[in-house]
């Protein structure tokens, strides 16, 4: 789980480089591929084992099986740095992990597009087909091959709805043999790409369908099946690797390695796939459209790979929080001016009776506490988030034993309560450890402070005996009720008291709120219009800023 705030930058263990063999679902299956884990990324490599369990290049079928090595030949995918054909793959799109898993709905592979569905009346024919370029996602296409492989230049992948696909004149297994003009009969796999590079918006493609090319198409490593995000051009630097803007692609895909930025990543465990053996970690994309999930020999190496890939996107969150408020600028966050403090969370789905959870990124401002469902990445999205609540009406509330939580038999789990005209909104959150747990409760608590002082003062308007009257709380000054002026008449004081002076008070949870401050008056009874669970809350933040202000409690 990614969490950091802006006073926390730096706290906590660093980020730590691991290396080792790991499983990974693709398909339903099990591949072995080789981790390795940098400062910012996880790299996947299916490279043939040194203890000879791939057998030239080719591992044996079955569960666990090593990713096919070398055989498989050489492939530019999307992302592939200074691959001009390759596409950002469409949201929704490109093969995944279980269990969202396989080509998917966005992408066009030899699996899903078998040679039997392709025209007789194309096959072995020579075709010119115009493509239009576009700015995001280049051609939508991904080529394998080369003359270092014997094979001519293919089309091992399509990507719906980008600009190979519009045509509706390409298919996967057509070998492109010229590119405006340009043979590539006798390229290289680079030539080809360096000649797509230059091709310019309008490309003219010849190509030739090659039906016995189709179990070449295929062969590729597990890992080119893996789904992840592609950032769009609105927030570049999120998610990508490189500068270029052919490559700002989140994955970097070089013969059978998959690259994935750890940017905003949520790394969890036991959300999506069953873990009885505890041996599995779960990463799911920052779009929250793809997981990877990985399987370690035993329980004690998966925690040890969570904890370094946890440290690693935790240490990434500063950066992030910074690259977020330069894109914003001015306009802030929300209604709000800063990021105090944001990151992901499992969030228990509403009325379910067993505990389901959903990833869910939360973000604390000066004032509010905002839910996305994934990671914003154009401004007006983050100016429009699931929920909002305001800290000032939200309360902190620790939950019982839970059941649910990664770590078997320690509760890493609370709860927030927010007092609402429709009445009181509860959310259930889950940590991935004990850190993330006394971090989030600490700046929820800190943030319901800060926004009390904050703000200092809220009014309502109220009806009280029969009078048309306005309740405002003051963060020093306590509760005051005045009669709302009329033709021109000044407004007159009913009642002043500091909140000393409260002795009890309580609501109908429909729109009744009483306050009894003793004395000769008795007890308010004011008729809120509406439900007074936001004034009943706030109230409660002003006296808890208070009492700890004043050092009465730790």
């Amino acid at each position: 789980m990614a969490v950091a705030g802006a006073a926390a930058a730096g706290a906590g263990c660093r980020a730590q480089q691991r290396s080792g063999w790991l499983e990974v679902l693709v398909r339903d299956r099990w591949h072995k591929v080789l981790a390795n884990l940098a400062e910012d990324a996880l790299v996947l490599s299916c490279e043939e084992r040194a203890d000879g369990a791939a057998h030239n290049g080719v591992g044996a079928s079955g569960n666990g099986a090593p990713c096919r090595g070398a055989a498989a030949g050489r492939g530019s995918q999307p992302g592939a740095a200074g691959n001009p054909g390759g596409a950002a793959e469409p949201p929704g799109g490109g093969g995944g992990s279980s269990p969202k898993t396989g080509g998917g709905p966005g992408v066009r592979t030899a699996f899903t597009e078998l040679p039997e569905q392709v025209p007789d009346a194309i096959s072995n024919k020579k075709r010119c087909v115009k493509v239009q370029k576009q700015e995001l996602g280049g051609l939508g296409i991904s080529i394998k091959g080369g003359k270092e492989n014997k094979m001519p230049i293919l089309i091992s992948k399509i990507f719906k709805g980008l600009a190979a696909d519009q045509t509706q004149a390409l298919y996967v297994g057509d070998a492109i043999l010229a590119v405006n003009g340009t043979d590539l009969r006798d390229a290289t796999h680079d030539e080809a790409v360096q000649a797509l590079k230059r091709a310019g918006k309008e490309v003219l493609l010849e190509v030739k369908y090659m039906r016995e090319a189709t179990p070449y198409v295929k062969k590729g490593s597990p890992v080119s099946e893996i789904g992840w995000e592609t950032p769009p051009p609105e927030s570049p630097r999120l998610g990508g690797v490189s500068s270029d803007p052919l490559s700002q692609l989140s994955l970097a895909i070089h013969r059978d390695k998959k690259t994935i930025p750890l940017k905003m990543c949520y790394v969890t465990r036991n959300m999506v796939v069953s873990d009885p053996e505890n041996r599995l970690l779960e990463v799911h994309s920052p779009d929250a459209k793809h997981t990877v999930v990985l399987r370690s020999k035993d329980s004690v190496t998966a925690q040890a790979w969570f904890n370094a890939i946890h440290s690693s996107v935790s240490d990434l969150i500063p950066r992030v929080i910074a690259e977020v408020k330069d894109q914003l600028g001015k306009a802030g966050i929300a209604g709000s001016r800063e990021i105090r403090h944001l990151g992901w969370l499992a969030e228990k789905v509403p009325g379910e009776k067993e505990k389901h959870w959903k990833p869910a990124l939360v973000v604390l401002t000066e004032k509010d506490l905002l839910l996305y469902d994934s990671m914003p990445r154009m401004k007006e999205a983050w100016l429009s988030p699931l929920h909002t609540y305001p800290l000032l009406a939200t309360r902190l509330v620790h939950s019982g034993p839970g059941k649910g939580s990664p770590q078997s038999g320690v509760d890493l789990s609370f709860a927030t309560r927010t007092g609402t005209r429709q009445g009181i909104e509860t959310h259930l959150f889950r940590t991935e450890n004990s850190r993330d747990l006394s971090l989030w409760t600490r700046n929820i608590v800190q943030g319901c402070h800060n926004s009390a002082e904050l703000i200092t003062e809220i009014t309502t308007s109220c009806t009280y005996k029969n009078q048309e009257c306005r309740l405002t709380i003051h963060y020093e000054h306590g509760f005051s009720l005045t009669v709302e002026p009329q033709d021109g008449a000044l407004s007159k004081t009913i009642a002043q008291c500091p909140y000393e002076k409260l002795k009890m008070s309580s609501d109908d949870g429909i729109r009744m709120l009483y306050l009894d401050f003793g004395g000769k008056d008795g007890e308010f009874q004011l008729d809120l219009h509406s439900c007074p669970k936001p004034i009943v809350f706030i109230i409660h933040s002003f006296l808890s800023a208070k009492i700890t202000r004043l050092g009465l409690v730790a």
